[in-house]
C-alpha cells in the first residue's frame, strides 16, 4: 500500500508542470473580423504574461462557435451574436456561452479606387447583390460589369450583411464567395468592377469604402449607430470563468486593449 501511494504521489509531481502548461494556455478560434484584434492583444498579453501562451485562429465565426461548443478552444471570436440554434446547441452539452463586447465595427461596403462611385443608398447595394442591377453605369460610374463579393456562409461577417443590408435575400450566383476579409479587400483591390464588404480594419490604400445612405463609417456614424452596417465584435467563453482567458478578454477590455483595437483599425468600446 505504501509503496503504491509512494507511486501516485511520483506520478501527481510528474504531472503537474503539465496541469500547470495547461493552465496557462490559452486557444482563441473564430472570427477573421477579430483576428488582428486577437493577435496583437495576445502578443501584448503575453510579453507581460510570459508564463501564458496564447494561440490564435480564424476560420470564421461559426468556427469559433463550434470549437466552443465543442470544446476545443477557450475563446470563440465572434462578429455576430451567437445564434439561438447555437447557445441551445451548446447548453445540450453542458456549455454555457457569455458575451464579452471587445470592440465596435462597421462593416464597410468597399469599391476598387479607379470607381469614382462614392454613395449607394441600401436599396441599390441589396439589388448588386441580388442581381437586380449588373452594371456600373446604372447607377451613374462606368460602363463596366459589376463583380460581386461576398463572404462565404461560416462568416459572421456574412450574417451580419445578410440581415443589415439584404434582408435575408439570397446573393446572387455569381457572387464570387471568399473565406477572409483579407482576399475580399485583395480581390475588390485588384478588380477595377468589384465591389465587396469588411471589416473596418481591412480597409487598404487600394479600395474606399462608399457612404450607405449618405452616412460614412466612422467613429461617430458606427458608435451612434447612424451608419446602417454598423455592429459590435464580441468574445465568447464557457460561463463567467476566472482563468487567463478571462484576463485576456479584460486586457482586451481595458484602455490599453482598446488601443490596440483602434490601431488595428477597429472602433473602441468608450
Amino acid at each position: 500500500m505504501r509503496r503504491m501511494t509512494f507511486i501516485i504521489l511520483i506520478l501527481l509531481v510528474v504531472a503537474m508542470p503539465i496541469f500547470a502548461k495547461n493552465a496557462n494556455q490559452v486557444t482563441c478560434s473564430g472570427s477573421t473580423t477579430v483576428l488582428p484584434i486577437a493577435q496583437a492583444a495576445a502578443e501584448a498579453y503575453m510579453a507581460n504574461n510570459p508564463n501564458v501562451n496564447i494561440s490564435v485562429r480564424g476560420g470564421g465565426s461559426g468556427v469559433g462557435a463550434a470549437a466552443l461548443i465543442s470544446g476545443s478552444c477557450d475563446i470563440a471570436s465572434m462578429s455576430r451574436p451567437m445564434k439561438a440554434k447555437e447557445v441551445s446547441q451548446a447548453k445540450s452539452k453542458g456549455v454555457n456561452p457569455v458575451a464579452y463586447f471587445v470592440a465596435n465595427d462597421g462593416i464597410a461596403i468597399v469599391v476598387n479606387n479607379s470607381n469614382a462611385i462614392k454613395d449607394l443608398t441600401l436599396k441599390q447595394l441589396k439589388g448588386i447583390y441580388t442581381g437586380k442591377i449588373t452594371n456600373w453605369n446604372q447607377l451613374g460610374g462606368k460602363n463596366l460589369p459589376i463583380v460581386v463579393i461576398s463572404r462565404d456562409v461560416a462568416s459572421g461577417t456574412f450574417e451580419v450583411f445578410n440581415e443589415k443590408a439584404l434582408q435575408g435575400a439570397k446573393v446572387i450566383d455569381s457572387a464570387q464567395m471568399l473565406a477572409s476579409n483579407n482576399a475580399i479587400a485583395s480581390t475588390v483591390g485588384d478588380t477595377p468592377g468589384a465591389i465587396g464588404y469588411v471589416g473596418l480594419g481591412y480597409i487598404t490604400d487600394k479600395v474606399h469604402a462608399l457612404n450607405i445612405d449618405g452616412v460614412y463609417p466612422s467613429e461617430k456614424t458606427v458608435k451612434d449607430m447612424s451608419y446602417k452596417l454598423s455592429r459590435k465584435l464580441y468574445m465568447y467563453t464557457n460561463g463567467k470563468v476566472r482563468n487567463n482567458a478571462a484576463f485576456f478578454i479584460a486586457f482586451i477590455q481595458s484602455a490599453a486593449g482598446q488601443k490596440i483595437v483602434e490601431d488595428a483599425g477597429f472602433i473602441s468600446l468608450n
